[in-house]
């Protein structure tokens, strides 16, 4: 297995600095690449501090030129002083439309207390869309009765991206990943959309000790989920250091028992999965040598699989630092995007595909 540092190739920007253009601090990224050849950079624009809770917003940058430049920041979802994010978009390449489902709570809640279910309030899903390839936003449309059981506490899309099923019987069905807290229990699950976007279904439920996730198409047809492991030492299933994974042969109606993925490590944080080509699928996260503890969240890595994700048979470190979630794309010259949180700020790496093959 090959493990690179080769930052003289890898071209970045400190898109979203803490601190400016009207914001104490970000995180939580999400880059998808139009059909139009744009890419959009999202995340959460925290008012006040670095907290989860707060005042707010969902927020995007776009580039038409491959990530050379970019907008200024525009807001897509301002709930005032409460707590929007979660961001999670898929691209519809049948109309061009960009649907976005996203999560929003009271601002005054923490996380720990909806994740306990001592919150005043509880967390409630939301979808808008884009049909002019990401410049403006419908009104966010609350779509929480028909995606979130009433027994769940905790409720996240994503958060990264959705995907759009490409062959088989299911072709063109809107795919997003998403998890949940219910009593005694972390859980993932999917929800999908055969119609656009108009009307969602869930999922069979995956658990137990899985958290947040991202789903990929393999190339045969099957669709695998990548999940953080939320393991404790009470549990049937506790953590052993690893990234769990699902499969699912029916288009991301039912998934199997989560197993742990014995080569990729996991920091108990988000990551990145998608498919680059017909036989290459990539992943992201944080890398640190595998514990038993909680690792530190450092060492920002790509992972390559050339076998439906079996092996992972090459990696590349990007960054040494500290480094947590992440969301990667095929950007339209071929190159890799990988947009990261980077020490305290979140920063956009274009990197070219030969560096991880």
């Amino acid at each position: 297995m090959s493990y690179i540092v080769h930052a003289e190739e890898v071209k970045e920007t400190l898109l979203f600095k803490s601190g400016e253009e009207g914001y104490s601090n970000y995180r939580i990224p999400s880059l998808i690449s139009t059909g139009e050849g744009s890419l959009l950079a999202f995340c959460e624009a925290r008012k006040e501090n670095r907290s989860d809770s707060g005042n707010i917003d969902l927020v995007v940058k776009r580039s038409e030129d491959n990530g050379r430049s970019w907008s200024e920041l525009s807001v897509v979802w301002d709930a005032g002083d409460d707590t929007a994010g979660n961001p999670c978009p898929v691209i519809d390449e049948r109309t061009g439309r960009i649907v976005m489902l996203m999560c929003w709570n009271l601002g005054t809640d923490h996380g720990k207390d909806l994740h306990a279910g001592t919150s005043k309030g509880t967390r409630h899903v939301f979808q808008t869309h884009s049909d002019d390839d990401g410049l403006t936003w419908s009104e966010a449309k609350e779509i929480t009765s028909t995606v979130k059981n009433p027994s769940w506490w905790w409720y996240a899309t994503g958060p990264g991206i959705g995907i759009q099923i490409k062959k088989g019987p299911h072709k063109g069905r809107l795919v997003i990943p998403a998890n949940y807290t219910e009593q005694g229990s972390f859980g993932a699950h999917t929800l999908y959309s055969d119609d656009g976007g108009d009307t969602w279904t869930i999922s069979s439920l995956i658990k137990p000790t899985v958290n947040e996730s991202q789903v990929v198409e393999l190339s045969d047809g099957r669709l695998m989920m990548n999940m953080r492991t939320q393991g404790f030492p009470d549990t049937k299933r506790p953590y052993t250091g690893y990234r769990s994974i699902s499969f699912s042969s029916d288009g991301g109606e039912t998934w199997s028992d989560p197993v742990f993925d014995d080569e990729l490590g996991d920091p108990i944080c988000q990551a990145s999965i998608i498919r680059y080509d017909d036989t290459r699928i990539l992943f992201s996260n944080p890398s640190p040598p595998v514990s038993l503890k909680r690792g530190p969240r450092e060492q920002m890595t790509i992972h390559l699989s050339r076998d439906n994700g079996k092996t992972w048979s090459s990696k590349l470190l990007v960054y040494e630092g500290p480094s947590a979630y992440s969301s990667l794309a095929r950007l339209p010259d071929g190159k890799v995007g990988l947009f990261y949180e980077k020490n305290k700020d979140i920063a956009f790496a274009k990197i070219p595909i030969k560096l991880i093959r």
